[in-house]
């Protein structure tokens, strides 16, 4: 298994949160061998809990020291009440790990008001896959620890897709019709890395609009996806209002997202190249704590960066191509963002393998610039 680079309180309850499949429950049992595990997927266990939270105080001896382990803590939201009581009566140590923070913010008390830091887990970053991460493999199955320790990861991602989510929206009760569900997902996956337009997407699925919109949120209630908002810091060109539609992981990405005859590789390529960048992006601002918000650019005329992190380390603009041949009008979103931005660094990533400069923009190997990101955005 691979080591991952979160770094837990030592002495103060925590929430974990993150998809399913990103190692979780691996990672909390490895990490603290001595706790109480209790895991709410558990029929027994969830029955009692749900029935009674006060129970929870009986599953824990009175003078335990070592940490109280929650899985799945969104289950049973009205167990944060209890989870409560017991760090201030009892100062007991817990880590409440789930894969969604719909219910809790709906029914918890304000995710413990402050008493329980909050992390979230990944899809693995290069940096801990280290001598493992092949680009090829990332590109093409994500880097979910299963995409990489199974021996047939495109199975794997099937299954996940087919059974992990549908289980998880069934079990949140968020949507009765998952045929629906099924037929939306497939629909957005062709708006992957892209501007989202949920009234086109309504019509792909023959779903209406506001219930898609309603997926939307499902989505992201759920850490399956994100909405990347337009970077407006002191805009000197009329921009575009919509967000950018990215799910979290390109192995995740792929099986969604149908492939037929007539559809061209670099209609899926691209998307791919985008998404492994922004999920590593993510995850290193998080783990590391650098700080920055991530965006994307674009303005009316269709100038266009992929993404722009801006924070205390200032501002650093991406774009991203698989071709292994750069062309000038590839760089023309961020010669623009230089022109409004001069203070900003820029970077375009590509499939070649030479290091290179244009004006201010450092051009950088694909497989290089994965391996470096952590460096780059700590600079």
């Amino acid at each position: 298994m691979y080591s991952r680079l979160i770094k837990p309180p030592k002495a103060k309850s925590f929430f974990l949160f993150g998809p399913r499949g990103t190692g979780k429950t691996t990672w909390v049992k490895q990490t603290f061998p001595g706790a109480i595990y209790l895991d709410l997927l558990e029929a027994e266990l969830f029955n009692d809990l749900l029935a009674n939270p006060q129970r929870l105080e009986n599953l824990i001896p009175q003078d335990f020291k070592d940490w109280v382990i929650i899985d799945e803590v969104q289950r049973i939201p009205l167990l944060l009440h209890e989870v409560h009581r017991l760090i201030e009566k009892r100062r007991y140590k817990f880590i409440l790990t789930g894969s969604s923070a719909r219910k809790l913010r709906r029914k918890g008390p304000n995710l413990l008001g402050g008493r329980a830091f909050r992390y979230s887990m990944h899809p693995l970053m290069v940096v801990e896959l280290g001598k493992d991460f092949n680009l090829e493999h990332s590109l093409k199955y994500g880097q979910l620890p299963c995409a990489y320790t199974e021996s047939d990861p495109k199975r794997y991602l099937e299954s996940y897709v087919r059974t992990y989510l549908e289980e998880e929206i069934r079990q949140e009760g968020l949507t009765r019709n998952l045929g629906a569900f099924s037929r939306f997902l497939e629909a957005a996956s062709f708006s992957q890395a892209s501007v989202l337009n949920i009234s086109a997407v309504a019509r792909e699925c023959a779903v209406e609009r506001k219930v898609v919109e309603n997926y939307f949120f499902i989505l992201e209630d759920l850490l399956i996806a994100c909405r990347l908002p337009v970077f407006t810091k002191r805009a000197k060109r009329r921009l575009v209002a919509h967000s950018k539609f990215l799910l979290f992981d390109v192995g995740v990405f792929r099986a969604v997202r149908p492939m037929g005859p007539l559809d061209r590789p670099e209609e899926i390529d691209g998307p791919a190249c985008e998404t492994l960048l922004f999920q590593e992006m993510r995850a290193i601002n998080e783990i590391f704590d650098f700080g920055y918000t991530i965006s994307y650019w674009k303005t009316s005329n269709n100038a266009e960066v992929d993404f722009v992190l801006y924070g205390k380390k200032g501002i650093k603009a991406f774009e991203i191509k698989r071709t292994r041949r750069i062309s000038v009008s590839m760089l023309r979103g961020l010669k623009a963002f230089l022109k409004d931005y001069p203070m900003a660094k820029a970077y375009f990533i590509y499939g070649g393998k030479r290091y290179m400069r244009e004006g201010k923009i450092e051009i950088l190997p694909m497989e290089s610039a994965f391996r470096e990101l952590h460096k780059i955005l700590e600079r």
